[in-house]
């Protein structure tokens, strides 16, 4: 009923794909109702009408703060690669959109897998010149694609250590640079992204990547690891409760994955099976409490922890809608009232 009431409201926010102009879309649009319908998009995909969930995104301001736009940016990606004819169609029919949003654009194109991703972005180029900087990075290679993105970063060995230690000038200050590099460990975003994806393909691909996370919900090294895959083992017990295509992949996944991913996807199964997400999300805040006054096994510097405030983890759409926000129809969390965190909006839900 709710997707039937979406599709209707579509028609009148906006002409389909194929349509030759595309009419504004209704301010008084719900953003609610977008976020539902992309979470049931796999079930029932409605390629035509993409335009114009993109469109209410735009709208209201979805991704003013890229790093809790992950979820949608992920979804447009996927939409993208879904459909390889018409790919170039889809991407032309989202213009014109508020310069500020032509990242969104830029970073799906280049996180679609699509084949022929780098001409599709050098045709699009010229309707964006104020974004010419970073798609000339993804052409050059030097900003990666999604697949491209390690998961954490290669620790230098033993041997570059000690090289480091003979070739520095152990009196030169040092040039403290800002890391640019990502990583799935260093960016939560990147895991919303993964969802977004798997929400416009049905593709077990990207599950396959977060799963991958699940060890660090064992962490005791840093905070981000422990974050992250604790965030990674909660989407995908809470998903899998509502998904029994998805609680079946992950069930068969047991048997082929090595003892750290097994482990954790054991309880992700069993949780989803049991319908039991407050054990997992009880385990997650009693770990970073445990992990918070312990200390971590590299560095135990509690100098370090103070750095660390509740609200420094960005929680992104996707963890939200994990909490059972998009399942349910609630708005997810967006713009400014993000930055409340993960650690602190996992309390609110124990009170």
């Amino acid at each position: 009923m709710r997707t039937t009431a979406f599709v209707t409201a579509l028609f009148v926010l906006i002409e389909p794909l194929h349509a030759a102009v595309t009419p504004e879309v209704d301010p008084h649009a719900s953003l609610g109702v977008v976020q539902q319908w992309i979470y049931n998009y796999r079930a029932r995909p409605d390629y035509a009408h993409v335009p114009a969930a993109m469109r209410v995104l735009f709208h209201t301001q979805s991704f003013k703060e890229p790093e809790n736009a992950g979820i949608y940016l992920g979804f447009l990606a996927g939409a993208i690669g879904s459909n390889p004819a018409k790919a170039e169609q889809l991407v032309t029919s989202l213009f014109p959109i508020p310069p500020e949003d032509e990242w969104v654009i830029v970073r799906a194109i280049a996180y679609s897998g699509l084949p022929d991703w780098r001409n599709l972005l050098r045709k699009v180029e010229p309707r964006m010149p104020g974004r010419k900087v970073m798609i000339d990075s993804y052409l050059a290679g030097t900003l990666p694609t999604l697949t491209d993105i390690p998961l954490e970063e290669t620790k230098p060995g033993m041997l570059d250590k000690l090289r480091g230690v003979f070739t520095q000038n152990p009196f030169a200050k040092e040039d403290k640079k800002l890391k640019l590099t990502q990583t799935f460990a260093g960016n939560q975003d990147l895991l919303d992204t993964l969802w977004g994806y798997y929400f416009a393909t049905g593709s077990y691909v990207p599950v396959l990547h977060i799963i991958k996370m699940l060890p660090w919900s064992k962490s005791h090294d840093t905070i981000d690891k422990l974050t992250v895959g604790s965030m990674a083992r909660y989407t995908l017990a809470s998903y899998a409760v509502r998904d029994t295509g998805l609680r079946e992949y992950l069930r068969s996944e047991l048997a082929v994955q090595p003892a750290a991913v097994k482990g954790p996807l054991t309880e992700v199964v069993e949780a989803a099976d049991t319908v039991q997400l407050g054990a997992v999300r009880k385990d997650a805040l009693a770990a970073v409490e445990e992990l918070k006054a312990k200390g971590s096994d590299s560095r135990r510097n509690l100098d370090f922890w103070g750095q660390v405030g509740v609200g420094a983890v960005a929680l992104g759409c996707v963890s939200a809608a994990a909490l059972g926000q998009v399942a349910v129809g609630i708005p997810c969390v967006i713009g400014g009232s993000a930055s409340q965190g993960l650690l602190s909006f996992w309390e609110k839900q124990q009170q």
